[in-house]
């Protein structure tokens, strides 16, 4: 079986804290017609570069009933400000349109085979996934981006067509697995194209 999850997979369930207080798991987004649920955290340069792309695309999205989820898998033992409190304090700084979930048991990240920060998945209406990679082809200088791949994705979903470009690999940092080096990846993660 791959690392990552294929695409027509189902989006694994998950029960995990949110900043706003409350726990979330997949049946708090059943009515969304899509669901985007991608791992980010608070310190890469990858997700800091690209946040406000993807702030504009769940914007732009949003009254076509897309959702998007944000976990935060990293490890704080290997970057403090990844912890917890910090994700609390980042929200309040800048009020995402998204729940950002806490993963602080790594085990979401492993079931969904999250490779990088940041790292999408797009699930469809029946949550079988229709896309994972990258938002954009430069995340970490949005501003050059020529390419958004979340938005492209998205757009020819709803419109009823298939997803030309299904596959992309994520850019950015990789996810801080506990008790490992900070640049360690699980032996059988692996690029997807």
């Amino acid at each position: 079986m791959a690392f990552t999850l294929a695409i027509g997979d189902r989006a694994p369930d998950f029960e995990l804290p949110a900043t706003d207080g409350k726990t979330y798991g997949l049946a708090d987004f059943a009515t969304a017609k899509a669901l985007v649920v991608f791992f980010t955290c608070n310190h890469c340069p990858y997700v800091t570069g690209s946040d406000e792309v993807t702030r504009r695309t769940a914007e732009r999205f949003a009254a076509q009933g897309v959702r998007f989820v944000g976990i935060n898998a990293n490890s704080p033992n290997t970057y403090a400000e990844d912890g917890f409190p910090h994700m609390v304090e980042r929200m309040k700084r800048h009020r995402f349109p998204w729940v950002y979930l806490h993963d602080r048991s790594q085990d979401v990240a492993r079931a969904y085979g999250a490779l990088r920060t940041p790292h999408f998945y797009v699930f469809d209406a029946a949550r079988r996934l229709v896309y994972t990679g990258r938002g954009v082809d430069n995340p970490r200088e949005a501003a050059k981006a020529k390419v958004n791949d979340l938005e492209r994705a998205l757009s020819e979903h709803l419109a009823g067509k298939p997803v030309s470009v299904p596959l992309t690999n994520p850019i950015g940092c990789n996810v801080k697995w506990d008790g490992q080096d900070a640049h360690w990846m699980p032996a059988d993660a692996c690029d997807l194209v």
